[in-house]
């Protein structure tokens, strides 16, 4: 790890002066922090993924999704835009192989299936999934809202978390057509608001944080018989005993070697890293400290995971901290970095010249 490269893509809602939603920095992995080294055009991009192949990312814009091509310095030429049909979308991933781009909709409920082809642009919609049905409270609940996307990595189902629903609806995806039917259906807490999904990299394990409730729940999954079985072993807080009232779970990301999980709070302002045991997947919480922001939208973990990078979505800046998960300790390092309106990081290793 000590030669490899890396940069950070962040992106951001967009205001009148700054048009540049995705930022580009370069990562210093000894010392924990970011330098900017380049900025994209685009407006309002409220989540950005990479392909499994590394070689391309999406984000999500006012206009439906957008396609960029990864440079080998980690900059990004754009390859095309496409509609999805509907408002604008705030979460996106691909399947494991790359052939399709899922795009949730929060504010309409929907979920669109787009076809990516072999050169990383965005094609036609193939299908498009609107959520029916009433939530249990009047404010945001009331309506179905689908926060997240994501493809279980044997390929076989789209988990779409659905905040307003308090459910996670199970999909089964056709390969040849990009149809998606639905298969399951994971029930949560009434008024707890799965917002987002993660899976374990072995594919056994699934992982669902709960904005409203501030929990998170973990489930063992397997197919039988063509048909999937999701069984939950664990409810474990986000928070400490001692918190905010007021507190909504947000971020929900693995370490890059799938060791801990982290998480964040926005209201409480905290962060919380656990350590996941990759034998049974449950999680034992190392510690949830403050992150000296507000609205920490995103948290994750530097590749080394011994540096931690908080996105403080109402503050606008970016806190660094020095971590040290023996002693469940991180220690503020250095400034806090200005960017508006943060809402999604994710490191990318830049390929050695030799492949």
């Amino acid at each position: 790890m000590k030669n490899d490269k890396y940069v950070a893509y962040v992106s951001t809602y967009t205001t009148k002066g700054d048009k540049h939603g995705i930022k580009i920095y370069d990562v210093d992995l000894k010392h924990g922090r970011l330098t900017e080294k380049d900025q994209v055009e685009i407006t309002n991009s409220s989540y950005v993924t990479i392909s499994h192949n590394r070689k391309y990312l999406y984000s999500i814009t006012d206009f439906g999704v957008e396609a960029y091509e990864i440079q080998a310095d980690g900059s990004l030429n754009v390859i095309n835009h496409a509609s999805i049909n509907g408002m604008r979308g705030c979460y996106l991933s691909t399947d494991y192989e790359d052939r399709y781009l899922f795009v949730a909709g929060y504010h309409d409920g929907k979920i669109t299936v787009l076809r990516v082809k072999e050169n990383g642009e965005i094609g036609e919609i193939t299908d498009e999934v609107f959520h029916k049905g009433l939530g249990s409270i009047a404010e945001r609940n009331f309506r179905p809202h689908v926060s997240c996307v994501k493809m279980i990595r044997d390929n076989k189902y789209l988990l779409a978390a659905d905040l307003g629903m308090d459910h996670v609806n199970v999909y089964r995806l056709n390969h040849e057509t990009g149809k998606i039917k639905q298969a399951d259906v994971i029930r949560s807490e009434q008024e707890s608001a799965p917002r987002h999904v993660k899976i374990s990299k072995d594919g056994r394990f699934v992982y669902i944080v709960h904005e409203l409730k501030n929990y998170i729940d973990v489930y063992t999954y397997k197919e039988v018989n063509d048909n999937p079985f999701f069984d939950k072993i664990q409810t474990i807080s986000t928070l400490n005993n001692y918190h905010a009232g007021g507190s909504a779970a947000s971020a929900l990301n693995f370490s890059d070697d799938d060791e801990y999980v982290i998480s964040s709070n926005a209201g409480d302002n905290s962060v919380i890293v656990y350590k996941m045991d990759r034998r049974d997947g449950m999680l034992t919480k190392l510690f949830c400290l403050p992150i000296s922001g507000d609205y920490p939208k995103d948290a994750t973990l530097f590749p080394d995971n011994k540096h931690l990078v908080s996105l403080n979505h109402e503050s606008n800046t970016m806190t660094f901290f020095n971590v040290d998960l023996k002693k469940g300790l991180i220690v503020m390092n250095g400034k806090e970095m200005s960017v508006d309106r943060p809402n999604c990081i994710i490191f990318h290793k830049l390929m050695s010249e030799e492949g």
